[in-house]
């Protein structure tokens, strides 16, 4: 696991390095004030995605088993069970485990054979996180299989990449983690980058912004298969005010000052503190991964899960690989009275107390999470990002 990790830093690096000729690109003017466009644009996703084949829908959340980003995989997995609207499964190359990044480990994947045995037909929605290699040729040979069987494809941040690799932006138009714009846009060439928008949908391909936009991407789904009532619900037991694609794109970019700071932070990746976060069956998913993804991205921090019972089963099935907790390591904070989404707000805070607001607005561009919950959270602090 702390192999690919290693590369996972190492490739980070130098993709940033080389930031002015394919990504980072400049910023954005601002996103025009226009909430009758947004829910309209709401609308169309929610219709693009609606079922078109009788009886329960399938879900296959994507996976490679070597490296996948945590949150992008663990919250549209989470948020689908717990809507309890369609069949849920991780999907991998082998069966077993998957090493997550920045932290964590879980069992469980199905790999590949064994999904198409169970569903010849394909499953009616693929959503792809954000891998440590965008361009596994098994994992793009898979995806590009379900596609042409009739599966609509939703690429979760920098999946993005994954899902352009498979060859499915090309001549579409999409949204992707802001860092990726310039790199999907020069190997795409007929693609076209939307901005202002968490998620965007084009000819049963969608693609969403940062991490953080899994969220509202997937209760968009959640509202396509079973409902706005359903939605509206589940919205309300996450924390969330509104699922509606409103974002600004303008805050994240990266400029000369930006840059550095990312090499600097990458360079110093787990050189810091070692965390552990404290699990048990049952735990929730959401908050769970929200709460390690931005701690991890201070780069000050590692955490392990640690269970003194070992490995535990998630609010959502999906199984936790734990450790018994060691000695004389510092617990993460997570708080059992706060709503999903919130518990995110109030991580940021304590990211802001703990190493500095600087820091803090750090990790919300790299989440790409907007800075006005956590300004009120925060009690009244601005965040920049």
């Amino acid at each position: 696991m702390w192999r690919s990790i290693g590369a996972l830093i190492g490739a980070s690096i130098a993709a940033f390095a080389l930031a002015g000729c394919t990504g980072g690109a400049p910023p954005l003017p601002p996103a025009p004030a226009d909430a009758a466009r947004s829910e309209r644009e709401k609308q169309a996703f929610v219709e693009a995605l609606k079922p078109h084949r009788a009886g329960r829908p399938v879900v296959a959340v994507l996976a490679l088993n070597e490296g996948t980003e945590m949150t992008d995989l663990l919250l549209p997995h989470a948020v689908l069970r717990r809507a309890d609207v369609a069949e849920v499964r991780i999907v991998a190359p082998r069966a077993g485990r998957v090493s997550l990044y920045p932290a964590l480990e879980v069992d469980g994947a199905q790999d590949f054979a064994a999904f198409d045995r169970l569903h010849p037909a394909g499953p009616d929605y693929v959503i792809v996180p954000a891998m440590i290699a965008d361009d596994n040729p098994e994992v793009a040979a898979w995806l590009q299989q379900q596609a042409a069987r009739g599966a609509r494809v939703i690429g979760v941040c920098s999946g993005a990449r994954v899902v352009g690799r498979a060859g499915l932006l090309d001549g579409r138009r999409f949204a992707g983690h802001w860092y990726d714009r310039g790199t999907l846009l020069a190997r795409h060439p007929g693609a076209s980058y939307v901005p202002h928008q968490r998620y965007v949908v084009d000819r049963g391909v969608a693609t969403t912004t940062g991490i953080t936009a899994s969220v509202p991407a997937m209760l968009a789904l959640v509202e396509a298969i079973g409902g706005p009532e359903k939605a509206r619900a589940l919205a309300t037991e996450l924390g969330v005010a509104s699922w509606t694609p409103v974002h600004d794109s303008s805050p994240f970019y990266l400029d000369t000052g930006r840059r550095a700071g990312f090499l600097l932070n990458k360079a110093a990746f787990w050189r810091g503190e070692h965390w552990r976060v404290d699990v048990q069956d049952g735990a929730d998913d959401i908050a769970l991964a929200l709460a390690v993804d931005a701690w991890t991205r201070t780069g000050h921090i590692g955490v392990d899960a640690a269970s003194a019972a070992g490995p535990v089963r998630l609010r959502s099935g999906l199984v936790l690989l734990a450790q018994p907790p060691r000695e004389g390591t510092e617990r993460l904070p997570l708080s059992s009275s706060l709503k999903p989404v919130p518990q995110l707000d109030r991580t940021l805070c304590e990211i802001g107390e703990r190493y500095g607001a600087a820091r803090r607005d750090w990790v919300m561009l790299e989440m790409e999470y907007p800075a006005a919950s956590v300004a009120a959270a925060c009690g009244g602090g601005r965040p920049a990002a």
